[in-house]
């Protein structure tokens, strides 16, 4: 069943009440962000009821119902089609196990030293690393945000690429993929610096700093604008 966009309203407009009225007669709607905009989805075949009942109940109203098609549970999306709605999450987790692959999950430090927060090389025994000025100097700024592709074991990218998944197709979902993108590398930036700047040059990296910045968000948004896509079990928390 595909969703189409029904309204298309400023932020500043109140919707709550609206969505608690469709939340009350079942009906199926989600509503996103998109430039500066909330848009309303629902399925297309009861598109014009919903346009027509906000004309009429723009604050919502429980003796209103709707005449809902009824129809059997909808089948629960495929993998691949999940992927398909979800393309930053899942350019993400893939960037992930590429570089896993490259770096031997770690293991090759050759290749490591490419997405390292700090370059070295290795002497003897020991590890050389480059201050992050000279990495800078050299261009090399994405240095900053490419430890979160890194991971040190099999457990490692399986539970940091399981919750990514988790979190960043809800963000996605409800706030579009350039924002998931442009949160995933604002987290990854200030847990590296802040790695960096309390460990020292060592060498580290995953996911975690990122995902512990989206559940911070995710818990801050459904604080302020409450929203089923959100909505995490409370072992979460």
């Amino acid at each position: 069943m595909s969703a189409v966009a029904v309204l298309r309203l400023p932020l500043a407009t109140d919707l709550s009440g609206f969505v608690k009225l469709l939340q009350r007669m079942q009906v199926p709607h989600r509503v996103s962000e998109e430039a500066g905009e909330q848009v309303l989805w629902v399925p297309e075949s009861i598109s014009e009821d919903v346009r027509g009942l906000y004309q009429r109940f723009p604050q919502g109203d429980p003796e209103q119902q709707l005449d809902i098609p009824q129809a059997g549970a909808p089948a629960r999306p495929g993998f691949v089609q999940q992927l398909r709605s979800s393309p930053v999450t899942a350019l993400i987790l893939l960037l992930s196990l590429a570089v896993c692959g490259i770096t031997l999950l770690g293991d090759n430090l050759q290749t490591l030293s490419w997405f390292t927060f700090l370059e070295f090389r290795v002497v003897g025994d020991y590890i050389q690393f480059s201050s992050l000025a000279d990495s800078l100097a050299a261009g090399q700024w994405w240095r900053l945000v490419t430890p979160m592709l890194i991971h040190f074991g099999f457990l490692h990218i399986a539970m940091n690429g399981m919750w990514y998944w988790e979190l960043g197709r809800r963000i996605e979902m409800r706030q579009g993929g350039i924002n998931l993108l442009g949160l995933t590398l604002l987290f990854s930036l200030v847990s590296n610096y802040a790695q960096y700047y309390f460990s020292g040059p060592t060498l580290f990296g995953g996911l975690s700093g990122v995902l512990y910045g989206l559940l911070g968000h995710c818990w801050i948004y459904q604080l302020l604008a409450p929203n089923p896509i959100y909505r995490l079990p409370r072992a979460c928390w």
